[in-house]
């Protein structure tokens, strides 16, 4: 079933954004470095609303369309004429057309909008319901890389039978083997859901860690690991075979608890742990003080990915931000787009179109070369991932 094509991303602020910087950011190819598969069968309308609000948990009342908010105005201009649409439909009609395509021709047309060569994806959260990597990858005519969660794979050494005495050998070779595959390039932390970045970050001695996974393992049902002392061991030890480590940052849904989320919270560790790469996933409406950090830490880098999509056209003051301090080789670009693939364009798209506009704003001030502005874009878009995850 044919679709149609992304309109220009500068369209309707031409004037903002000089022609050289423009041309560049249309054509320039992205590593998404923090991103989840696209759903891999049809969704229903309720699911796909649900998709499009990262912070509930509940599903969208009768009285309410998630279409309306700065998300569901970006999808309806930006995805609607990917699809044959044009450019602001009606939810109505969006969705109506929508589900003319099923799910392995919607995510075709879309992620191959986005201009991604190469995507490096957390594989740890509701595999069941999205593509692998590598479908993800085929899907989008490019490659793909492997995060490994951390608290997943302990969780499934714990359920499938490792005792509490053997978990911390059965963690370190889990590490091993994760550092040995040359589809993983690094790991994550969902500490920010589990416990808040507030907790004791002193490397916990062996010993410790077999008493708390014997207090885990004591509880009814499956393993969920949200013991501090556990999590501690689990960024330790991933430090310890060289890996990168991702960190859930700030905004999110109402599972954790965003006072906690902090990432000045983590300068106990930052300072004690050895120095593999850091990478504070997110951040919003903590970007300056990741920012800061990443100024801070030569190990320490940032995206605000995640929020670009929820702030939509507002998204061009939150990159502004997250400019502001860090050296322009310490941010990475992101989407950390999940199911839907309207949102692995639209991370995309609304980043393109973002640093056109910050960026030609300080052209036009005289505050910056154009080429060294096509240079900025150039880190942040793919250079900054290449160097950090070695790929």
């Amino acid at each position: 079933m044919p679709g149609g094509e992304l309109h220009d991303v500068f369209d309707g602020i031409e004037a903002q954004v000089p022609e050289g910087l423009a041309e560049h950011l249309r054509t320039a190819a992205l590593i998404d470095h923090h991103v989840h598969g696209t759903f891999s069968e049809d969704i229903d309308r309720s699911t796909f609303e649900f998709s499009i609000n990262e912070g509930s948990n509940d599903p969208v009342p009768p009285w309410m369309t998630n279409f309306d908010s700065p998300l569901g105005l970006s999808i309806r201009r930006w995805c609607a004429p990917l699809l044959g649409l044009p450019a602001r439909a009606d939810a109505e009609d969006y969705w109506k057309r929508r589900c003319e395509f099923g799910a392995d021709e919607l995510a075709t047309t879309m992620v191959r909008a986005a201009g991604v060569t190469h995507w490096i994806v957390d594989t740890g959260f509701k595999g069941d319901q999205i593509t692998t990597h590598q479908r993800l990858a085929e899907l989008a005519a490019g490659h793909s890389s492997e995060i490994v969660r951390l608290e997943r794979v302990a969780e499934d050494l714990l359920d499938g039978g490792t005792s509490p005495e053997d978990y911390p050998a059965a963690m370190r070779a889990a590490l091993a083997s994760a550092a040995a595959d040359p589809t993983v390039v690094g790991t994550k932390t969902i500490v920010a859901y589990r416990t808040g970045f507030d907790i004791d970050w002193t490397r916990p001695a062996d010993a410790d860690v077999v008493d708390r996974a014997r207090a885990l393992a004591a509880r009814p049902g499956s393993a969920r690991i949200d013991d501090p002392v556990l999590i501690s061991f689990g960024v330790h030890e991933a430090a310890a075979h060289g890996l990168p480590i991702q960190v859930h940052v700030g905004f999110g849904d109402r599972d954790l608890d965003l006072h906690r989320c902090d990432p000045l919270l983590l300068l106990p560790l930052l300072r004690a742990m050895p120095p593999v790469p850091v990478l504070l996933l997110h951040c919003y409406p903590f970007h300056r003080q990741a920012g800061y950090l990443a100024q801070a830490f030569d190990h320490v880098n940032f995206d605000v990915g995640l929020s670009i999509n929820y702030l939509g056209t507002r998204s061009s003051g939150l990159v502004a931000e997250a400019l502001e301090v860090a050296p322009f080789a310490k941010q990475l670009y992101s989407s950390d787009a999940f199911g839907p693939p309207e949102l692995h364009v639209l991370g995309s798209v609304l980043w393109r179109r973002a640093m056109g506009v910050v960026l030609g704003d300080w052209i036009r001030s005289g505050d910056c070369a154009e080429a060294d502005a096509i240079r900025i874009v150039d880190m942040i878009g793919a250079a900054n991932a290449q160097r950090v995850y070695g790929i």
